[in-house]
């Protein structure tokens, strides 16, 4: 994986810094709502609230799959 400030400027580019949880869902190749929300419950995906809207911060996303990756080599 590339490190987080070059994964940063080349991962995602055409999303904003923080996303929705269907965008989140979209960025992990078109995982499910339900998946995605199990992944933010669970904390393997930081997140936050504003209001009752769920926000994830872009980094989060690049971190989870940093960790993804190594467990699956």
């Amino acid at each position: 994986m590339l490190p987080t400030k070059e994964a940063y400027e080349v991962l995602f580019p055409d999303y904003p810094d923080v996303v929705t949880v269907k965008q989140m869902c979209e960025m992990l190749g078109g995982i499910s709502m339900k998946t995605g929300y199990r992944l933010l419950h669970s904390g393997e995906v930081k997140s936050f609230n504003i209001g009752r809207s769920i926000r994830i911060p872009k980094i989060s996303l690049i971190d989870y799959l940093a960790v993804a990756e190594k467990y699956t080599k």
